[in-house]
């Protein structure tokens, strides 16, 4: 019969014996022992252990059945199983060790047949005590130190998966209290650092315990275990560092949470307190400046501009887009911008030229309006939020959140008065630029005047002068005016016209023309578009600004006069006249009035 034939016989007598409740012989259950069939013969040998207590091969197999047993077991998921199969290895084999005697080897040489070996000296085969006890002690030997090895092994797994969850939850816990990572670095304060160092800690002590259990695990052997971990960043902390990992996978990958914290810490002690005390700082030197504007009453602008490059603009907006410090410093420089500007243009408020006034008021409007609106939407601004990202700048520059919001209010208002105060004076302004002030007589310097007005402007040449009609008693009499800065005209006269064809329901018909030379002679021609008999009727005068008005004379023209030209070496006037049909004709007048040809 062959080996397996005589292995699965010895089995099946085995089983029957078991079955029939009979006791097991020792010299049956041998054969599958020293075949090494461990698996088939456990069940058998327990049972033979159960009434048999002295015979060592029996312990020395179950010694060794139990230590093949431990062999299978996982380490991480088994690992109390494989304790107690390297216990109960250790207690058989022990157990074996004091019985193996000469004796009982010589007598029962066929239950050791395993250690049969060559003796070098004498060629033949035997078994040999002190190979069988050395066999005994090396398992024995091995089996204690895989046990110390073993709890370890799994303390130290089971702390670094445990300590990995454990900063798992500490990370969400910092990431739930704010929007964004950027919101976590401007409200960050020493309970959030002991929060941050917390984790770093907890995270380090997971990589210990990962190394450390990595570093026992080549001496326990094949164990089908090797896991590399992996490190991932985490770039979006609303995103990154929120999932777990199973330690048992091969591919490990967990979250740097060490990285992360040495980061933010790093970020808030390098970037975020520097720039805290560099808003403190900027507040003061604003308030210097507005203390020195209030004491001298001396404009401090040159120092707002340069003032304006050490503002932290970089470092603000890379934390928030929409930083409230700035928009509250802008609101305090734009103010003592305006301040600045009134400072500077008291003197000129007192000009007598209108459009000086006007220039400056229009430059002053500018920065209050900005004034107004700046302070208008820092007034609507969320103070609570803004304290809470500003907590270090508003405590210690203005006390407290109440503070800052009065004075925000308080600008908004005084914003408000100046507006509507300046707007008021441009009003007044602009309305003055539209007349020229001649003694007590206002003349308008706009063409749309109401009926009732006495004088009426045929010809406004902006900044330069004006010619129009005055009627009393429905009778016109012609005026020409300079334009001055001031509205008083340093030229300034009325004339006789051709008052029976400039009468008042005419005009819609009277046109003009007017002509300046270097500001000391100037020429005006009225004229009806109405022809009658003899011509365009038309009153042309010369006012000096040295004498006033030289002459003035009626004239009717062929065709209707269209341009002017003054030659000023021979103070001859060129009066060009044009047709319906295109054709012209030219009308030189000499420096006193008489018609040249």
């Amino acid at each position: 019969m062959s080996r397996k034939g005589s292995l699965i016989a010895t089995f099946l007598i085995l089983q029957c014996t078991f079955a029939m409740a009979q006791k097991v012989k020792y010299k049956d259950l041998i054969e599958l022992l020293n075949a090494k069939q461990y698996e088939m013969a456990e069940p058998f040998l327990k049972r033979y252990l159960q009434s048999e207590t002295d015979n060592p091969s029996a312990y020395l197999y179950m010694g060794i059945i139990y230590q093949e047993n431990s062999s299978k077991n996982d380490i991480l998921k088994e690992t109390e199983t494989l304790l107690n199969n390297i216990d109960s290895a250790i207690f058989f084999l022990n157990k074996a060790l004091p019985m193996l005697t000469e004796k009982e080897i010589k007598r029962h040489d066929e239950n050791y047949q395993v250690y049969v070996r060559r003796d070098p000296r004498t060629a033949e085969f035997a078994i040999k005590q002190s190979d069988i006890q050395l066999d005994i002690e090396t398992r024995v030997k091995a089996l204690k130190e895989k046990k110390e090895k073993l709890k370890p092994l799994k303390s130290n797994f089971l702390q670094a998966q445990k300590l990995y969850e454990k900063a798992n939850v500490l990370f969400k816990a910092i990431q739930e209290k704010y929007a964004s990572e950027n919101e976590m670095f401007l409200r960050s304060e020493e309970s959030l650092l002991a929060e941050l160092n917390t984790l770093s800690l907890v995270f380090d002590s997971c990589q210990l315990a990962f190394k450390n259990y990595k570093t026992i695990l080549p001496e326990l052997g094949k164990t089908g275990y090797n896991q590399q971990q992996a490190l991932l960043k985490i770039d979006d902390f609303k995103k990154d560092g929120l999932t777990t990992t199973d330690f048992m996978l091969s591919d490990l990958k967990v979250w740097d949470y060490s990285g992360w914290v040495k980061k933010s810490v790093e970020t808030i002690q390098k970037e975020i307190v520097p720039m805290r005390d560099q808003l403190v700082a900027y507040d003061v030197e604003i308030n210097k400046l507005r203390e020195k504007l209030k004491k001298d009453s001396v404009s401090v602008k040159n120092e707002l501009s340069k003032l304006a490059d050490k503002l932290p603009y970089i470092q603000l907006n890379k934390f928030d887009t929409n930083p409230m410090p700035a928009e509250l410093f802008s609101m305090k420089i734009v103010e003592l911008e305006y301040l600045s500007g009134l400072i500077a243009n008291k003197h000129l408020h007192d000009s007598a030229s209108v459009i000086v006034r006007m220039n400056c008021i229009k430059s002053e409007i500018t920065t209050v309006r900005k004034l107004d609106s700046i302070s208008s939407h820092l007034a609507a601004r969320n103070f609570e939020a803004a304290a809470m990202n500003y907590n270090h700048f508003i405590s210690r520059a203005y006390g407290t959140t109440a503070v800052l919001r009065s004075l925000v209010k308080t600008t908004k208002e005084y914003a408000n008065r100046e507006r509507a105060r300046k707007e008021s004076e441009l009003t007044r302004a602009t309305n003055a630029l539209k007349w020229v002030i001649a003694a007590s007589d206002s003349i308008p310097l706009f063409m749309e005047v109401q009926e009732a007005r006495a004088s009426k402007p045929v010809v406004i040449v902006p900044e330069s002068f004006t010619i129009g009609l005055k009627y009393k008693d429905s009778l016109a009499v012609g005026y020409l005016y300079s334009i001055t800065p001031s509205r008083i005209p340093d030229v300034g006269t009325t004339f006789p016209v051709d008052a029976p064809n400039f009468k008042k329901r005419s005009l819609p018909i009277i046109k003009g023309l007017g002509v300046q030379e270097a500001n000391e002679v100037y020429i005006a021609l009225i004229y009806s578009q109405n022809k009658v008999k003899e011509g365009f009727p038309a009153t042309i005068a010369r006012v000096n600004k040295a004498t006033g008005l030289a002459w003035a004379i009626n004239y009717k023209f062929e065709l209707t006069p269209t341009e002017l030209l003054y030659t000023a070496s021979t103070g001859e006037l060129t009066i060009k006249t044009t047709g319906t049909n295109g054709e012209s004709q030219i009308v030189v007048i000499d420096q006193k009035g008489k018609k040249i040809h």
